[in-house]
């Protein structure tokens, strides 16, 4: 078995095998099984409503958005540019990055002295995260978020080891793409340099590699600061209308942990999540990486406290597990729960999050089980719905007609697929949609997708109901629901005031006050 020693000249960890291989052959067959499963899932169902919302603001390019930076529009923007409405092509990095991950998270366990074998279990617990394999079907600002903080953990690991400072500008490059694309690898920064500085290793702060690449990354990141700064911050009220959600869908601080768990895969992920933080936090010889496992700690009570997301934390999974294989490799694993990391329990938590996570049973079976992949279906029957409604009104009640929706997935969805059904322009108020542009200021119809009438008659003389999407059943999909469909003529103020009364950021009250039941319903 491979120790980690302590170098007396530098007091850094020093591997008593210098130079252990990464473990190519058993790992490569992990990774190519989960890319076969995504992509023979990739079509099935439809756009996710994140996914869809990253196409349309890919249309409606900026230097910054409500609710991200602006890397997710520009490339689903391109990549639809590039192919129009074609699936596999938007999917196909989301794919290559949750290979990747697999790769990634046996590299880290090499760095803590893993042999084939614990390369191999490490790589297999991201493999059968229900959560990895969900935003590997995915394209969303999850899916890169994850994978970058993944990086720069196995950075920090391998400078820890090596302290090759080249290292520390990698890391600076890798977060500045993350801040692209999510700005919560601030979060991970600051509580891993209180930790560096109350654990160690303190040399950390004085590389200047280190402050370089952070001044890269503060550079890459300084447009969207700007946009945020001149529009009056809009990211930090995003935080409030997150804990809502949270404390609707998860029952907030409450659901947080099971959550994590949940995410990390029950049966594997979630024990060997759980050992690698232990063993982190208490192994003499992972002292020198121990402000990794405070990092974990702070994250998590931080996003406990402010009612954040789960998935918030899932970046920092992959070195949990790597720090778990590499431990089992030098310890057995005590009796209670060695059951764990075995090859049947591997295949069964495979089999339950393939199921949990991908679009591969009928939806109506889905729809018991709560799969995540429900997030996907019905968007295409929504625009029906509304189609169905705009073709039956006469053509003078057409004549500059818009379609307005409640949520900024209604309003993306609406953009993307009504063209094909001869649906009018299509207009937002709900987090980021609300910025990409108002009706015209001679519009005097408007069809309202969701939403309520007595807030609508607020607004304009005549409120009609057009329709309901699904005949008033609530789609399994929780972000879909049932919205109905009004006809909204005479605007009672002007549109450019008229539609600051339009911009929100919550969710609307149908979709919030629905209990799990009613989704499964």
């Amino acid at each position: 078995m491979t120790q980690i020693a302590m170098s007396p000249e530098h007091g850094r960890p020093k591997h008593a095998q210098s130079d252990i291989p990464f473990a190519w052959k058993p790992v490569a067959p992990v990774a190519a099984a989960v890319g076969l499963v995504l992509a023979l899932t990739i079509t099935r169902y439809g756009y996710d409503g994140d996914e869809i919302y990253f196409v349309a603001a890919g249309h409606h390019l900026d230097w910054g958005y409500v609710d991200q930076p602006p890397l997710l529009p520009l490339l689903a923007g391109m990549l639809d540019a590039l192919a129009p409405g074609n699936l596999v092509v938007l999917r196909i990095p989301a794919i290559l990055l949750t290979v990747a991950g697999v790769f990634l998270t046996a590299a880290i366990a090499r760095e803590f002295g893993a042999q084939a074998r614990a390369q191999v279990i490490a790589a297999a617990t991201y493999a059968v995260s229900p959560f990895m394999l969900y935003f590997g079907h995915s394209f969303t600002t999850t899916t890169v978020n994850v994978f970058l903080t993944a990086l720069v953990t196995w950075l920090l690991v391998r400078w820890t080891r090596l302290r090759h400072d080249v290292l520390l500008l990698w890391a600076g490059l890798a977060t500045a793409v993350a801040l692209l694309a999510k700005y919560l690898i601030v979060s991970f920064w600051a509580i891993a340099i209180t930790s560096v500085l109350v654990v160690g290793p303190r040399d950390l702060l004085r590389r200047p590699r280190l402050w370089v690449g952070g001044a890269v990354a503060l550079l890459a990141a300084a447009p969207s600061l700007i946009w945020q700064a001149d529009h009056g911050w809009p990211q930090f009220s995003m935080t409030k209308a997150i804990a809502l959600e949270q404390q609707t869908y998860f029952y907030g601080r409450l659901g947080f942990v099971p959550m994590v768990l949940v995410n990390a895969g029950l049966l594997v992920g979630a024990v060997l999540f759980c050992y690698g933080l232990w063993r982190l936090l208490r192994a003499p010889r992972l002292r020198p990486y121990r402000f990794l496992g405070w990092t974990f700690v702070g994250l998590l009570v931080v996003f406990l406290w402010t009612n954040g997301r789960a998935s918030y934390l899932m970046g920092v999974l992959p070195v949990l597990w790597a720090v778990a294989a590499a431990e089992i490799q030098v310890r057995k694993p005590a009796m209670w729960w060695r059951w764990a990391p075995t090859w049947p329990v591997y295949a069964l938590t495979g089999v339950l999050s393939v199921v949990g996570a991908l679009p591969v049973l009928p939806v109506s079976t889905a729809a018991q089980t709560g799969s995540l992949a429900l997030l996907q279906d019905g968007w295409p029957s929504l625009v029906e719905t509304v189609s169905k409604a705009y073709h039956t009104l006469p053509v003078s009640a057409t004549d500059k007609i818009v379609l307005v929706g409640e949520t900024y997935q209604y309003a993306a969805v609406l953009d993307q697929l009504g063209p094909r059904h001869g649906l009018p322009p299509v207009y937002g108020g709900h987090r980021g949609y609300w910025y990409f542009g108002r009706p015209s200021d001679d519009t005097n119809a408007v069809m309202v997708v969701g939403g309520d009438g007595s807030a609508l008659r607020k607004h304009f003389a005549q409120v009609q109901l057009l329709a309901q999407y699904n005949d008033g059943k609530p789609s399994p999909n929780p972000a879909l629901g049932a919205p109905r469909v009004w006809l909204c003529t005479g605007p009672l103020q002007p549109w450019p005031q008229l539609w600051e009364d339009f911009y929100h950021l919550n969710l609307p009250p149908e979709l919030l006050h629905r209990t799990p039941a009613e989704r499964r319903s």
